[in-house]
């Protein structure tokens, strides 16, 4: 074998242990979660109401921050704008082109409530508190005929919300079910 084979062979091993060794350390961004800091993400909600946490909210009062936070992407009373239509699922499911809305297609209300919790606002996830969350799913809900226009939700109640589509779904995975859908 050349030198020049055997130089270019030592190169690309090198550059391989290089490689590999700031593999296992990392980019080296941003810093190790605490204990502390993983706690305060643990948002897991539950379709029994498991880890909701403490709060409530009405209609009327989740209709004026969905007004203010929301309705620039999902449009007024939720029917469309940048973002999908989160209400208004005129043809539903079974339509030619179906209306994957929280009314239609949700089947749990306290999934929306994590979902919300987690993602939304969208500039500026985690920012509304416990309360305006709970408020915007009640309002969420009432635009989607699921709360009359007087509800209040809450830890005590959102996990009784009957969704329309409850039923709507075909369990794969028979122990992933929740006591509400055993046979």
């Amino acid at each position: 074998m050349s030198m020049h084979k055997q130089i270019i062979g030592m190169l690309i091993l090198s550059t391989m242990a290089i490689s590999s060794a700031a593999d296992l350390e990392g980019p080296g961004l941003g810093k190790s979660a605490s204990e502390e800091m993983i706690m305060l993400r643990n948002l897991n909600v539950y379709p029994d109401g498991t880890g909701l946490p403490t709060g409530k909210g009405t209609v009327a009062e989740g209709q004026k921050i969905f007004a203010a936070q929301c309705a620039v992407c999902h449009g007024e009373r939720g029917i469309g704008g940048s973002a999908e239509e989160l209400s208004g699922g005129e043809q539903g499911l079974t339509g030619e082109y179906p209306d994957k809305t929280i009314g239609t297609y949700w089947p749990y209300a306290t999934t929306l409530f994590d979902f919300i919790r987690r993602s939304m606002p969208l500039p500026a996830p985690g920012s509304l508190s416990d309360n305006d969350i709970y408020a915007v799913t009640a309002y969420l809900l009432h635009v989607n005929d699921v709360l009359p226009e007087d509800a209040s939700i809450g830890k005590h109640n959102l996990a009784q919300v009957k969704m329309p589509n409850h039923d709507g779904f075909i369990w794969i995975y028979p122990g992933a079910r929740n006591k509400d859908n055993q046979q």
